[in-house]
Order: structure tokens, then sequence, then C-alpha cells
């Protein structure tokens, strides 16, 4: 039996392919900024993070809004935010250090922002591998409690992408405006996912949609 692909589907594939053809194009007609290695890594780490987002969210959302189909697509998203962090982390291996390990060890102490990326991405390999279906039933009730990872890596990314802009939030200064603005978008979808707000969530739209009926009746 063929599996059916609708048009979110469509939608999020064309989306997932759509930043790396971007940046291919910027890159080859020499668009990229006067740092374009710069450029690179953080579009591609932003891109990376946009799309851990979007999977974050469709569980809460779908639940929220009665969507079934945007529940099931977490898994495509969630694999887009892994290869677009591992291009991230590539290019930041390949291009600023040449692949050479001992240089970026040592770098670890002194530049804590490749700590918590490194931290980020070895988190979420074990997820982008057991994201078939093969182990999610080999591992049974694990593979939840496996997965349950994104809980901490997002805030790990929200951490590295502040270090990166040279950001202090506590004293206000540097670049805190972007990475402020998806902190806090991480924080409303990991409060989303709170057990007692999503089911408070659920009953104001079905409330809502009672009330719609009863105004609009058919």
């Amino acid at each position: 039996m063929k599996k059916r692909i609708n048009l979110l589907q469509i939608l999020i594939h064309l989306g997932g392919g759509a930043p790396s053809v971007v940046l291919l194009y910027r890159y080859l007609t020499n668009n990229l900024t006067a740092n374009p290695i710069q450029a690179l890594e953080q579009q591609t780490g932003l891109t990376a993070l946009i799309f851990l987002m979007l999977s974050l969210a469709c569980s809460p959302l779908g639940a929220i809004f009665d969507w079934k189909n945007l529940s099931k697509q977490k898994k495509a998203l969630g694999v887009y935010g892994f290869i677009y962090a591992a291009i991230h982390l590539l290019l930041f291996i390949g291009l600023d250090y040449g692949f050479n390990f001992i240089r970026i060890l040592r770098d670890v102490s002194n530049k804590i922002y490749v700590l918590f990326g490194l931290t980020a991405f070895l988190l979420l390999l074990p997820l982008a591998v057991t994201s078939f279906r093969y182990f999610k039933k080999l591992l049974g009730k694990n593979w939840k409690r496996l997965h349950r990872l994104v809980y901490i890596i997002s805030p790990i990314v929200i951490v590295h992408f502040f270090l990166v802009f040279k950001g202090n939030l506590a004293r206000l200064q540097g670049n805190i405006i972007k990475p402020s603005i998806y902190g806090a978008l991480v924080l409303l979808l990991l409060i989303l996912r709170i057990p007692v707000v999503k089911r408070a969530l659920i009953l104001f739209r079905i409330r809502i949609q009672e009330r719609l009926r009863k105004t609009y009746p058919l």
C-alpha cells in the first residue's frame, strides 16, 4: 500500500531544501557578506534552530488546534534540523579549523560557545539515528524517554546562540535582541508542552468551537 504524501509534507520538504539552495546561490554569486564563511555558519546554525523549534511545536500545536496531521510532521522537521546542524558543524570544523580536532579540543575551554554547540549536537545525534521506525519499535517506551532530550537540547542551543552573538542578557549588553526572541519562542513552546497548560488550551478551543456552533449553526 502506497503512502500518500499530503500538501503539508510537500511544503515541509520544499522548505527543508530551500535554505541550502538559497545559501548555495548566494555563495556562488558572492552575495554572502564580507565574511562568507561566518555567514554560512550562522545561517546554517539558525536554520537548524528554526527546524528544531518547528519540530518542538508540532505536538502541542497539533493537540491544541486538533490538527493531527501537524503532529505527524515533527520527525521530518527534526531530521531537517539535524541535517542543518550537521552542515553547520562540518563548516565550523572544516573551514575554521581544517578538521584539526586537537585545536578544537584546545579551544573548547577558551570558546564556551563551542562546548555548548558540540554538546547540543551530540545530544541531537541519537535522536536523529533513532528517528527511524525500526528503532522506535526496538526501544519501545524508552524511545519516548530518549526523545525528551529535545527539552534539554533546545535551551542549550539558545545559550550557544547567545554566546555566538556575544550577548550578555544579565547586563543587557551586546547583540541580545535576536537570541532573546528565539529564546522566548523556545520557552513558550516548552510551556505549551506542560500537560496542565496544554489541557487548558484544548478546553478553551473546544469551548470556542461550541460557542461558534451555537452562534452560527449549519
